[in-house]
């Protein structure tokens, strides 16, 4: 078993930043692919960002240059660096690793 913890989600106005953290703890192996997907209001789940342990990096194209993912694996933990944000970045914000899912945490784009 694994447990993600994320952190970091808030209220921001359009155009600030936040800083998501997922620590992962438990059953690691060493081969993954982390990341982050978001789920607003009445949509699917989209992808925001995803890194592997052989530094592959993908990202959804509604971020791409705004956001960026990073890995610290001394910690397992993920992060996500959001700028630019506007108020269609607003969603609950869901990090992963391999199979396994956090609990999600609330990101709000709004003046």
């Amino acid at each position: 078993q694994v447990q993600l913890v994320e952190s970091g989600g808030g209220l921001v106005q359009p155009g600030g930043s936040l800083r998501l953290s997922c620590a992962a703890s438990g059953s690691i192996f060493r081969i993954y692919t982390m990341g982050w997907y978001r789920q607003a209001a009445g949509q699917q789940r989209e992808l925001v960002a995803t890194i592997s342990s052989g530094g592959r990096l993908d990202y959804g194209d509604s971020v791409k240059g705004r956001f960026t993912i990073s890995t610290d694996n001394a910690k397992n933990t993920v992060y996500l660096q959001m700028n630019s944000l506007k108020p269609e970045d607003t969603a609950v914000y869901y990090c992963f690793r391999n199979d396994y899912w956090g609990q999600g945490t609330q990101v709000t784009v709004s003046s």
